[in-house]
């Protein structure tokens, strides 16, 4: 395998560990459920694109053509992790509400103002 493609392979893998860690930092860091949704979805969904990246640059440089089964993988978590998320927020919206825990308004409430009357 030629060097530069080690250090290719290295550099997004050291990239991918680093969205990994803010990714944990975002978590532990952030005060509610809502918040904390956000730094995994999607530091964790750019960490596993670089890994991805660095899975094809590697297996491709062996002199054998290009590697691009490793597509298949980043694309079904590509897909199935934002509908994870919405899922997870839907559900802890429902059990607030079932709590009785007050509730932002709805978006449109929020878009069109408050009424006057």
């Amino acid at each position: 395998m030629p060097p530069w493609t080690e250090f290719v392979v290295a550099a997004l893998l050291l990239a991918s560990g680093v969205m990994v860690l803010l990714s944990g930092l975002g978590l532990a860091r952030l005060r509610d459920f809502f918040l904390r949704m956000h730094a995994p979805a999607l530091t964790s969904t750019l960490g596993a694109w670089l890994v991805t990246f660095a899975s094809i640059t590697h297996f491709s440089s062996t002199g054998q053509g290009l590697k691009l089964h490793v597509w298949l993988i980043i694309i079904v978590l590509s897909i199935s992790a934002p509908v994870t998320t919405v899922v997870l927020a839907r559900a802890a919206l429902f059990r607030r509400r079932q709590a009785g825990d007050p509730l932002p308004p709805p978006l449109y409430e929020r878009a069109r103002g408050p009424e006057k009357g």
